[in-house]
């Protein structure tokens, strides 16, 4: 069965902003939503084809396929490291469909750089974009939330936030796992403060997914494993499992894929369109 749109599906009605949705993970969070009925904004730097220097995907292209295949979505240009990119984000959104009920925290912007050569410029960059970002976009959809007693916050996380061992090496990572570590952190502790409000907040890990990101920095190559890449598809479903049901009885989860694939026994989805990819080296 080909992939379709269900407007009556699991988030019918519901509005969706899910950042970094140009391309990778971003990308197929946005399709598996719009598939379920959410109306589904997209933000990302990238807004046409063909502007990033290294990449393909674009979130007019990725609006583009929603809309052609019968679903909702609108894309907003958004650089996450400033603040009035971030405010007119969610101005945009209850405009155009009313108030955020899923926030989808996926934008990452990451240099990896050995420890002693990181500088200044680059630490706030990447602390701001997935740390302060998240933080601030959380604050900017929470009383609409609040006042509906409803609503679910999804952070992107990543294994870089496990302490690694010492002696094991590393390649630049540090930076990039204290913004994850951190980002575990805030999702836990906002969990509980949210509990009451019946407002469901959970972070997630996708292991080893190739994006065209991840394929550009040689995470992934035509030698590794595929039992070791996580399929976008996976990392979709899971997505959409940890935004819906009850809230209360999901959330303060710091989970990863695979986990989720099996503890609700589900079964991904082929998606809607087709996601922008590039060629493994």
């Amino acid at each position: 069965m080909s992939a379709s749109v269900n407007k009556n599906g699991l988030l019918a009605g519901k509005v969706a902003v899910v950042t970094g949705a140009s391309r990778g993970i971003g990308e197929a969070i946005a399709r598996r939503y719009a598939m379920e009925g959410a109306k589904v904004v997209v933000c990302a730097r990238t807004v046409e084809e063909g502007e990033h220097r290294f990449l393909p995907g674009s979130i007019k292209r990725l609006e583009q396929d929603i809309l052609e295949a019968g679903g909702e979505a609108l894309a907003i240009r958004c650089d996450l490291s400033e603040r009035e990119d971030r405010e007119n984000l969610i101005k945009g959104t209850e405009e155009a469909y009313g108030p955020v009920d899923i926030l989808v925290n996926n934008a990452a912007v990451t240099w990896f750089e050995p420890f002693d050569v990181v500088s200044e410029k680059h630490f706030k960059v990447m602390m701001e974009v997935q740390v302060y970002g998240p933080f601030h976009l959380a604050q900017l959809v929470l009383p609409s939330m609040r006042d509906r007693k409803s609503g679910w916050i999804l952070n992107i996380s990543s294994h870089a936030a496990i302490h690694p061992k010492a002696g094991a090496g590393g390649g630049g990572g540090t930076v990039y796992g204290m913004c994850k570590a951190a980002l575990e952190r805030f999702t836990t502790g906002l969990a509980s403060e949210t509990f009451n409000d019946n407002i469901g907040v959970n972070v997630i890990s996708p292991g080893l997914v190739a994006t065209p990101g991840v394929v550009h920095h040689k995470l992934v190559t035509k030698d590794t494993p595929k039992e070791r890449v996580t399929p976008a598809e996976h990392m979709a479903e899971a997505c959409l499992r940890l935004c819906m049901g009850d809230p209360k009885a999901i959330t303060g989860r710091i989970d990863y894929a695979d986990q989720v694939i099996k503890e609700f026994n589900l079964k991904p989805a082929d998606l809607i369109g087709e996601l922008a990819t590039v060629e493994e080296a």
